[in-house]
């Protein structure tokens, strides 16, 4: 890692999606809705439900719209969704991996391809890329009160893999089939709630970005995110603490 650009990157992605709420909050509602339809609405006895609706709680989404969500799963009307999985590669030669929830596939693929070709990308065949990364579990806490030494040892004890800190935001990763154990014992251990919790994309190795490449690779990644069949983007970028704040400028 270069400095604390991952963190960086984090909250600069972060900060993209909260200022597009809305749609942050059409694409939660959307992964609760195909979460309680799969396993049922019952958020105890359905681990998929459970984590959407943290997220979608830790997101600031109001109850009754994590509700509305949860009801339009039982509906008879109520959309099939299909899970894809896009790869394909951005600016500097960086690979990407792309998660949508469509209930047109041809219109998805299409928007998908488009805004690759559009900002210095394209999209691959399915594999293409996908061996650079491992599935794993994430949890984030943003603004904790827990050292980095002490969430250390508490997300170990926890059955963690590992922890990164910096900036009062901590990033625990674990098996993708541990996240519910290790999120419920970091909850109960810290008396915090995680700002994010769910499976990602990792990558095994990362690619550090100039200005020029980075600045493609966020516009890349923003007209990724304003589609609604997207639910998530992953790269294996990295950006320097020097070129991120020429990127806020």
């Amino acid at each position: 890692m270069a400095g604390h650009s991952k963190f960086k990157n984090i909250m600069h992605r972060k900060g993209a999606q909260d200022k597009k709420r809305s749609s942050l909050f059409s694409k939660l509602s959307k992964e609760i809705t195909v979460a309680a339809k799969m396993g049922g609405p019952d958020i105890d006895a359905n681990p998929r439900l459970r984590l959407a609706v943290q997220n979608a709680r830790s997101n600031s989404m109001p109850k009754d719209n994590i509700q509305r969500a949860i009801n339009k799963s039982q509906g008879g009307d109520s959309a099939n969704y299909d899970e894809i999985r896009y790869e394909g590669f951005g600016p500097g030669g960086t690979a990407i991996i792309v998660e949508s929830l469509t209930d047109n596939k041809n219109r998805a693929a299409t928007d998908i391809r488009t805004a690759f070709s559009k900002n210095g990308g394209n999209m691959g065949e399915s594999g293409s890329v996908a061996y650079q990364f491992e599935r794993v579990g994430e949890i984030i806490f943003e603004e904790s009160e827990i050292s980095a030494d002490d969430m250390f040892v508490k997300a170990l004890e926890a059955g963690a893999d590992n922890v990164e800190t910096d900036e009062n935001v901590h990033e625990i990763t674990c098996a993708m089939e541990d996240l519910n154990a290790v999120a419920t014992a970091l909850e109960d251990s810290t008396g915090e709630e995680p700002k994010s919790t769910k499976l990602i994309w990792k990558a095994q190795n990362t690619i550090d970005l100039d200005l020029d490449d980075a600045t493609k690779l966020m516009k890349m990644i923003d007209a990724l995110e304003d589609l609604d069949d997207v639910q998530n983007v992953y790269g294996n970028y990295e950006i320097s603490d020097d070129v991120m704040e020429k990127l806020d400028e």
